[in-house]
């Protein structure tokens, strides 16, 4: 079977299958949303209500039914692509909710992912080039450190010292509340005020966004040096690499050429997850920084047990992951030859 034939069939199988995930994962959202304690009405309606109001409300939400009725609804409306309204926001669709809050998730998971690869290749590469000294070993306590600190913690530290203490960066938000934000294009601020030639906006958006994609760009960039400086160095003891110093190729070329490239396959599907997962939401980051992103808005949601709300924000995400991890796997069967499926 030719290599194209492969891809292919592959492909079919993954769009095959990905229904079947996707109905999987949106079964146990809805099951572990009944299942948590907390009654949605009482968030609402407030828990002196009395029993008439709560029940009226309940009959409303459709909260009265059986497990299996609702259950039945929530696909009927999956299946039509409505995510249905939110209980704490009358009258606001959840695919608003969405609309509005995803692209400062994008902006923020964009800067965050690009300081997290820059730094942790860097990091890595020049790490992995000088085994047994205390260069490698910095990357390995870099790597260490990076990935197992809080990002809450880090981020009310960074706030402290940088907005409070020095004042250098706002302390959160997205933009001054005191001035417009971009005319919207895209929900994007820094691509918006571009598009509309307002450079004064573009370095203000930019402004807002550095303190909370520093934070996370840093806590992340340690998995990407992990992962470089293994593979790289594994990569550096094989045979290819041998055989080109043995042909008098200079070192650095070996090393940026032959064996980084080599090294990259696997990040490539780090890089992809990473990415899907903060499209997905930073929760944490959001939350400490104000940030009025997706992630910021379901842990609301989650606070007052908006069931619709957290349902369509966690069926959004498992869709873009799911789409992530089916593109992620044929860009590594397209980079390297080798891999067959």
């Amino acid at each position: 079977m030719s290599r194209i034939k492969s891809l292919q069939y592959y492909l079919l199988a993954r769009l095959l299958l990905a229904p079947l995930m996707l109905w999987t994962i949106f079964t146990i959202i809805f099951v572990l949303m009944r299942a948590t304690p907390g009654d949605p009405v009482d968030a609402i309606v407030g828990s002196r209500a009395s029993a008439a109001i709560k029940d009226a409300m309940r009959v409303k939400l459709g909260l009265d039914q059986p497990l299996l009725v609702q259950y039945g609804q929530y696909l009927g409306k999956l299946l039509r692509f409505d995510l249905g309204e939110s209980i704490t926001s009358s009258g606001v669709t959840v695919t608003k909710i969405i609309g509005d809050h995803f692209p400062a998730t994008i902006e923020l998971a964009i800067g965050a992912i690009a300081i997290a690869f820059i730094v942790g290749i860097t990091i890595g590469v020049i790490a992995a080039s000088r085994p047994g000294t205390n260069t490698e070993a910095f990357g390995r306590l870099f790597g260490v450190i990076s990935y197992s600190l809080p990002i809450f913690w880090v981020g009310m530290l960074l706030q402290l010292v940088f907005s409070v203490s020095l004042g250098w960066f706002p302390l959160g938000g997205r933009f001054p509340s005191t001035s417009p934000p971009p005319e919207k294009i895209f929900g994007l601020y820094t691509i918006d005020s571009l598009l509309h030639f307002n450079f004064s906006q573009f370095f203000t958006s930019i402004y807002y966004l550095a303190l909370p994609c520093f934070t996370l760009g840093i806590l992340l960039s340690g998995i990407f040096e992990r992962i470089v400086r293994v593979n790289l160095k594994e990569n550096l003891k094989s045979d290819y690499v041998e055989a080109a110093r043995a042909r008098g190729i200079p070192e650095r070329q070996i090393l940026l050429v032959h064996a980084f490239k080599n090294s990259l396959i696997p990040v490539i599907t780090v890089l992809g997850l990473t990415t899907a997962s903060l499209l997905g939401g930073a929760v944490l980051t959001e939350t400490t920084f104000s940030w009025p992103g997706l992630g910021g808005r379901l842990y609301e949601a989650i606070s007052a047990r908006d069931y619709p709300t957290i349902q369509g924000i966690m069926v959004f995400f498992a869709a873009i992951v799911v789409i992530a991890s089916i593109v992620i796997d044929l860009i590594n069967a397209l980079v390297d030859p080798r891999i067959k499926y």
